[in-house]
């Protein structure tokens, strides 16, 4: 069922195409009017000329131009221009006959000036046919162009939201067993009730509205970062006890910096996964600073060399991170020895 604006559209695209046919027979008596006086046969003759200029553009505009020409069907687009051509031509010649027999009497004196050279008639035809060919070629052209623009936004947005799925996977890549291992240590303190289970609670608590609502936003403070990795930090401390050696430095860190969340905190969470002891101790070394242009950011830990690969899986999930929110903005350094793994990551401010 036609909907009434489809009604009224089109209702508007026949009086403007009547108001442009107007206007080329007002342009036709006035050419054909040059330097004569019988107004009725210029009326006559610019009549009979209107449905050889309308059908010879209504085949450019609708069929030969948008099926063979748009669609780079080049070959077609010449034979079937020729065709058109051709047979408009030739009703040209018919319509100065037409002056000459029928409006004329066969006396060629009585015809206007200009209706007597073919090349003038089929002039005044093909400039209407050549206007009006362009002016669709430009409305194509500017449908296209707009086309392919919304095509290139969705694309965008499309690709956005698979980069903030991307995101936000990355961000929860802190390994679950820290959670259950974390939960296993308290349950045994609850058991001896320890001292040290309220806080450990309250530490995890805070590390856990950490992970769930502040990795909602695109960056965070760095000292927000600063005190969910001491917090973390304390947390394993209680599951290590005497088998932890852990020394994390900050220096210059100005309040204003800005860091993607869990960025740092990953890799530490890191270097306590794949960690190993040596001599009954596992050894972290953490130092973070600030200068005015850049976070430095190094942290070491001692490992084997067996635990390369399982390192080098969270470690490239990462660097997608830093990839998607730092690019051409860090420099991330990977040291990988037999005893000794470290990480060096400089990161421009945001």
């Amino acid at each position: 069922m036609l909907t009434r604006q489809f009604i009224l559209k089109k209702i508007g695209q026949l009086v403007l195409h009547s108001l442009f046919w107007c206007g080329v027979l007002l342009f036709y008596t006035y050419f054909f009017g040059f330097d004569s006086t019988n107004f009725n046969y210029i009326l006559s003759f610019s009549l009979f000329l209107m449905p050889i200029t309308i059908i010879t553009t209504y085949v450019f505009i609708y069929k030969v131009i948008p099926e063979y020409l748009i669609q780079k069907r080049y070959f077609l687009f010449g034979l079937y221009s020729l065709y058109t051509l051709i047979i408009s031509a030739y009703l040209i010649v018919v319509s100065v006959f037409y002056g000459l027999i029928y409006l004329s009497d066969f006396q060629y004196a009585n015809m206007a000036p200009i209706s007597r050279n073919i090349l003038f008639v089929g002039t005044a035809v093909y400039l209407v046919v050549i206007i009006v060919s362009a002016f669709k070629l430009l409305k194509l052209n500017l449908k296209h162009t707009e086309k392919t623009k919304k095509l290139e936004t969705k694309i965008l947005e499309t690709q956005l939201k698979l980069k903030e799925q991307e995101l936000n996977y990355l961000k929860m890549q802190i390994h679950p067993h820290f959670l259950f291992n974390t939960l296993n240590t308290m349950y045994g303190f609850a058991l001896k009730k320890a001292d040290e289970t309220p806080e450990m609670i309250l530490k995890l608590s805070n590390l856990l509205d950490y992970l769930l609502y502040k990795i909602d936003k695109p960056f965070v403070l760095l000292t927000d970062e600063i005190n969910y990795i001491k917090d973390y930090i304390e947390l394993e401390k209680m599951r290590f006890n005497d088998t932890l050696d852990i020394r994390f430095k900050c220096n210059n860190i100005s309040e204003s910096v800005k860091i993607a969340p869990m960025l740092l905190l990953t890799f530490v969470e890191n270097s306590f996964k794949h960690g190993r002891l040596k001599n009954s101790l596992l050894s972290i070394k953490i130092n973070l600073s600030c200068t005015s242009e850049s976070i430095l950011f190094s942290i070491e830990n001692t490992t084997s060399k067996s635990e390369s690969t399982n390192k080098g899986i969270g470690l490239m999930n990462l660097q997608k991170r830093l990839d998607m929110l730092y690019k051409d903005q860090y420099h991330l350094k990977i040291d990988d020895s037999e005893t000794v793994f470290k990480v060096n990551l400089e990161l421009k401010h945001i």
